[in-house]
């Protein structure tokens, strides 16, 4: 999550390149502790009920509160005084205009001039943009031996354009202080709204120990949890992570777009081009909706299937190899990796599917088909009832709501809230196990709705098999495989090369004998 760093509103002062400062003096740094019971614990308020006043304003912090300096007045810095003061800190904000902004901050913090603000904290928080950074060189003085925590993030451009971090150019302008890289990736809402509701992982790059430590604890104090990244060399990397749209996503949304592309296309043929072109009828109404609900359940089972051949193919391979010691290739390595992504956008486009479903019958097109089945039926004097045909809608719609059913299980143990609670049986059970039933429902529900139309010579238009029989082919080979793998001479033998055994090396083992032990063996 992008963290908002907002900083003093002003004009920009000219970027100083010479150093503001003098030698570290490491004596005369101490660190502040939180106090023991104010403690990290996520189901605390983010307004502390000894801090507040029987009106339900904040009351005045304890005097022997670690006191914590803020340098700007933005929302983040807002956000910020609002966190440390609810978790026990005494908060001192420095502002140009500190009169301006009181009013914008908790009655417990005290709004003062930056001067003030730097003199007696030990920690300062810097909440200001990169440009602002040379304007604070008049307070090297004040803030020698002191910790800074620079909590801004810069632009893209920003982050191309310069070769060292805001971290490490606020380093070379105080060298004096020791800067620690920190909550850049945390979002005003999330320090406001508590870590339950945003990201906890709060990454910390330093190059003094004592400093990283002193804001670690920190850190836990407001609810948080600190992840070492390291020296400040690490913090390009820490500000290059706000700025990351989706990287997981990409590959995978670009695979369900390419597949609903081809689909698309293909649906198109069969179904708006071929009646056009072979009798005349227009048909093109059908592209918004019906031949959208057509092409997203095609998506939603390959993808289906997508997420567990990566399995298959990776136990194939340790089967042949012998062992699993011998790394995948890099294909395979990141297809197993993007898995869980696939399979979220598998359920998002069955969901779709299933709405786009429910929507059919307000189509004015499906009204009217309605209409003239019914009076051709009138016309004809006949009743149509086809006892095939009733049970197979039957059994279609109830095997395609089971397969959405056991879906959105999947994707709500994806959810790390939930997964997290899971022990990893729990959660291999659900996510293999419960994943191939519902891959398997879904192979039923799609021969159910194909039936006995792929022996049908009207179904192949422009001598094309309809598109529900393409759908079949990676699901049908992943099902087959994974029964091929149950079979006893290649169940024993992967479990065997999972539990360590190497077919050309040292380590000779048989399996246990109790069937129980041998069905507790993780599978990829």
């Amino acid at each position: 999550m992008a963290a908002e760093v907002p900083g003093d509103q002003g004009a920009c002062p000219t970027i100083l390149s010479q150093d503001c400062g003098k030698s570290p003096d490491k004596d005369s740094t101490s660190h502040p502790r939180p106090a023991t019971k104010m403690s990290g614990e996520m189901d605390k308020p983010l307004i502390s009920r000894r801090l507040v006043d029987s009106d339900g304003s904040l009351a005045e912090a304890p005097s022997e509160a670690p006191k914590v300096g803020i340098l700007g007045s933005g929302d983040f810095a807002r956000s910020l005084a609002t966190r440390l003061v609810s978790s026990g800190f005494s908060v001192v904000v420095g502002s140009r205009n500190p009169k301006r902004t009181a009013g914008l901050f908790p009655s417990s913090a005290q709004v003062t001039l930056r001067e003030e603000a730097v003199s007696s904290p030990e920690v300062i928080f810097l909440a200001v943009f990169r440009e602002h950074y040379s304007s604070l060189c008049g307070l090297s003085d004040q803030l020698a031996g002191k910790i800074l925590v620079d909590v801004s993030n810069p632009t893209e451009q920003e982050h191309l354009r310069h070769r060292e971090s805001n971290a490490e150019y606020l380093a070379s302008l105080f060298p004096t202080c020791m800067v620690v890289k920190a909550f850049n990736v945390i979002s005003a809402w999330t320090l406001q709204a508590g870590p339950r509701d945003g990201n906890r992982q709060v990454p910390i790059c330093s190059d003094q120990p004592e400093a990283k430590r002193a804001i670690s604890e920190m850190v836990h104090a407001m609810g948080f949890m600190p992840v070492d990244m390291g020296s400040l060399a690490s913090a390009r990397e820490v500000e290059a992570m706000p700025l990351r749209l989706l990287p997981g996503w990409k590959v995978p949304a670009l695979l369900a777009l390419g597949l609903f592309v081809c689909f698309y296309a293909y649906n198109f043929i069969l179904d708006v081009l071929h009646p056009y072109v072979q009798e005349g009828k227009n048909k093109f109404y059908k592209l918004p909706v019906s031949v959208v609900n057509t092409t997203l359940p095609c998506v939603a089972y390959v993808l289906l299937s997508l997420v567990y051949l990566p399995g298959v193919l990776a136990a194939a391979l340790q089967l042949r190899r012998g062992t699993k010691y011998r790394r995948f290739p890099d294909w395979l390595d990141h297809w197993l990796q993007h898995r869980k992504q696939i399979g979220l956008l598998s359920f998002f486009c069955a969901a779709l599917h299933a709405i786009y479903s429910f929507c059919l019958p307000l189509l004015r097109s499906h009204r009217y088909e309605l209409v003239n089945l019914a009076v051709k039926q009138v016309a004809n004097k006949s009743h149509l009832w086809v006892e095939e045909e009733v049970w197979r809608m039957e059994i279609y719609v109830s095997l395609g709501v089971l397969a959405l059913g056991t879906l959105s299980l999947l994707a709500v143990t994806s959810l790390p809230s939930i997964a997290n609670s899971l022990n990893w049986r729990e959660f291999s059970f659900v996510q293999s196990t419960l994943g191939f039933v519902a891959l398997v429902l879904s192979t039923l529900h799609t021969l159910t709705y194909g039936w006995t139309r792929a022996f049908e010579e009207s179904r192949y238009k422009f001598y094309l098999p309809p598109t529900f029989t393409l759908t079949l082919l990676v699901p049908c080979v992943v099902i087959l495989a994974k029964g091929l793998f149950l079979l006893p001479c290649f169940s024993r033998r992967l479990a065997k090369i999972r539990r360590g055994w190497e077919k050309d090396g040292a380590v000779k083992f048989a399996l246990p004998t109790d069937h129980i032990l041998v069905e507790k063996t993780s599978h990829v």
